[in-house]
C-alpha cells in the first residue's frame, strides 16, 4: 500500500514539491551561509518525494541551542510560510474521504517545514 501510495503521491503532484525544494535548495546551497538551510531543504524534498511509509522524529541531539536559534531563524525566514502551505493544502485534501491520506502527509510535512533543525526522517 505504501509503494502505491506514493507512486499516486509523485504523478499527482508530489514530483513539483520536491522538485521545489531541491530548486530552493540550489542558492542555498552555493552561499556559505545558507548551506544549513539549504540541507534542510533537501531533507524537506526528499520526504516530499517519496512520503508514505516514513516517519519525521527527533535526533538524539535535538536539544542543542544551535537547533533551537537556526529553527527561529528558519521560521522567520519562510518556515513559516511553508509549514501554512502544507497545513492548507493538508485541509483541503482531509475534506474529500479518499484524499485523507494525502492529507496526512501534508500534515507530516508542515511539522518538518515548521522546524526541520535536530529531525531525522526514517
Amino acid at each position: 500500500m505504501k509503494f502505491l501510495g506514493n507512486i499516486i503521491w509523485l504523478v499527482f503532484g508530489g514530483i513539483f514539491v520536491s522538485l521545489g525544494y531541491f530548486l530552493a535548495s540550489i542558492p542555498l546551497i552555493i552561499t556559505i551561509i545558507g548551506i544549513p538551510f539549504g540541507l534542510q531543504t533537501v531533507k524537506l524534498g526528499v520526504l516530499a518525494l517519496w512520503p508514505f511509509g516514513r516517519k519525521v522524529v527527533e535526533s538524539g541531539s535535538a536539544g542543542g541551542c544551535l537547533s533551537i536559534i537556526m529553527n527561529i531563524i528558519w521560521l522567520v525566514f519562510g518556515g513559516l510560510e511553508i509549514c501554512l502551505s502544507h497545513l492548507v493544502l493538508g485541509i483541503i485534501f482531509c475534506i474529500t474521504i479518499i484524499c485523507i491520506p494525502f492529507g496526512k502527509q501534508h500534515f507530516k510535512l508542515a511539522g518538518l517545514a515548521l522546524t526541520p533543525f535536530g529531525k531525522l526522517i526514517y
